[in-house]
C-alpha cells in the first residue's frame, strides 16, 4: 500500500491530470513533428497487421479524450464528488479494460 500512496503523492504534486487536461488536441494532431511518427506509427502496424497494438492505442487515446471531456471535469464540485456522475465514468473504465482484456489475453 506504501507504494500507491507514494504514486498517488507524485501524480498530486507533479499535477499530471491538470497537465493532461490542458494539452491542445487539435494543435497536436495537426503539428506535423507529431502527426508524421504517429501516421508512420499506425502504417507500420496496419502492414504488420498487429491488430492488438492498434486496439491498446486506440483504447489509450479514446480514454485520453474522455479525460477532457466535460463529465469529467464536472466530477469534482467545490471540493465534493458528483455521485450522478461516478456510473458513467466508471462505466467507460471497466469497458476499456474489459476489451484490452480481450485484445491482450484472451484473443491472442
Amino acid at each position: 500500500m506504501e507504494i500507491l500512496t507514494t504514486i498517488a503523492n507524485f501524480f498530486t504534486n507533479t499535477n499530471i491530470p491538470d497537465q493532461i487536461s490542458r494539452v491542445d488536441a487539435v494543435g497536436l494532431f495537426t503539428n506535423p513533428w507529431f502527426l508524421v511518427p504517429f501516421v508512420l506509427f499506425i502504417g507500420y502496424h496496419l502492414y504488420r497487421q498487429s491488430i492488438n497494438t492498434l486496439v491498446v492505442t486506440a483504447v489509450v487515446i479514446g480514454l485520453w479524450l474522455f479525460s477532457g471531456s466535460p463529465m469529467t471535469k464536472d466530477l469534482i464540485v467545490d471540493g465534493n464528488v458528483q455521485i450522478g456522475k461516478i456510473l458513467p465514468i466508471a462505466g467507460v473504465g471497466v469497458g476499456a479494460i474489459a476489451v484490452l482484456v480481450y485484445f491482450l489475453f484472451m484473443r491472442s
